[in-house]
């Protein structure tokens, strides 16, 4: 057994972490923010060169907490906070913003793919027919 893992917090793999779904649900909502603001690749980097960091920075956010709570109203925040303090949380929050990241760009081609044939069907059209909105 080494060093890290008799001091370590919480399962080694994300995959073994349980999750309430209240805890689910906060995590769908973090990373529906991040993808829907388009944030997703400079999210992913920070979370990612922050990850050794989690615990420290969930003691940081209880350290902010009145501060947070007389600016934003989020009834989830000591919930969000509590999570943080588990090993795999931050794993488990990059893995839906990938999901959820993935999810929106295929969309976004299956919208263009959707306009190009739109625009193919209606054919070339003149200026005036563009002016007046005429087919």
């Amino acid at each position: 057994m080494t060093f890290r893992d008799m001091f370590s917090l919480g399962p080694k793999d994300p995959k073994e972490q349980k999750l309430t779904p209240q805890q689910e649900e906060i995590l769908d909502k973090i990373a529906n923010k991040v993808v829907l603001w388009k944030m997703s690749v400079p999210a992913i980097l920070f979370l990612e060169s922050v990850k050794p960091l989690n615990y420290i920075g969930s003691q940081m956010m209880a350290f902010f907490e009145p501060f947070v709570q007389t600016l934003i109203s989020w009834k989830d925040y000591e919930e969000f906070r509590k999570m943080m303090e588990q090993r795999g949380t931050i794993e488990l929050l990059l893995q839906r913003i990938e999901k959820f990241e993935a999810e929106a760009e295929k969309k976004e081609k299956e919208q263009k793919k959707k306009l190009k044939e739109q625009r193919k069907r209606r054919g070339k059209r003149t200026l005036w027919q563009i002016i007046l909105g005429r087919e």
